[in-house]
């Protein structure tokens, strides 16, 4: 029984010494950007030792996946909302209220989605993170268009997967406008204007 409580203690103590590092390098980016981030910076910030925080991350890339995972899991959330429309103007409601949430929180992280960008055109490891959560964003509303088809709120003809994406890039274009503080617009207007186009080209 000891030797449990032992070990309950010791991946207590090492979660907090994982998320310490996280809050740090949080910190760090948001202070210096992602190129001129240091991991020892942020190791010292933490107040750590050196050989601890290498057994949990192997350098500033593997942070900022973690840090993405984390602010992509709340837009994520957002595409997750309960999709079953029995008609064409529940899904406009339904879709338009997704893509005003999807761009308020753009506005809301917009200073750590600037260090994502920054990130994503300097690393490899970084734009290949960015690419599969596109994916997984594109697989979740393919699966609402496929749904809005089969009960015939939607073009049978058209293939979900092409509009799926096509819909994720018109939000994402939104989205990095919006972190550079490039759009004109209010969030209101472009998602209604956005899902309008897209309602009126997609449903029947």
């Amino acid at each position: 029984m000891i030797d449990g409580q032992v070990g309950d203690k010791r991946h207590l103590r090492s979660m907090m010494t994982r998320q310490k590092l996280l809050e740090a390098a949080k910190e760090i980016f948001l202070e210096e950007g992602y190129q001129a981030a240091v991991i020892s910076q942020m190791i010292k910030r933490a107040n750590i030792g050196y050989g601890t925080a290498y057994v949990h991350f192997k350098g500033k890339e593997d942070l900022l996946i973690v840090l993405m995972e984390n602010v992509m899991g709340q837009f994520y959330e957002i595409a997750e909302t309960s999709f079953f429309p029995k008609s064409k103007d529940e899904a406009r409601q339904i879709i338009n209220n997704q893509a005003k949430a999807f761009l308020l929180m753009a506005e809301a992280e917009r200073n750590m989605l600037q260090v994502f960008e920054q990130a994503i055109g300097m690393s490899a490891v970084i734009s290949d993170k960015w690419k599969a959560i596109r994916l997984k964003f594109t697989q979740r509303i393919s699966k609402d268009v496929a749904y809005a088809q089969q009960k015939g709120l939607a073009r049978a003809e058209l293939n979900h997967e092409i509009v799926a994406k096509g819909w994720f890039f018109t939000n994402e274009m939104y989205l990095w406008e919006i972190v550079r503080n490039e759009h004109q617009s209010s969030v209101e207007e472009i998602a209604q204007t956005i899902t309008s186009v897209y309602v009126e080209g997609l449903y029947v």
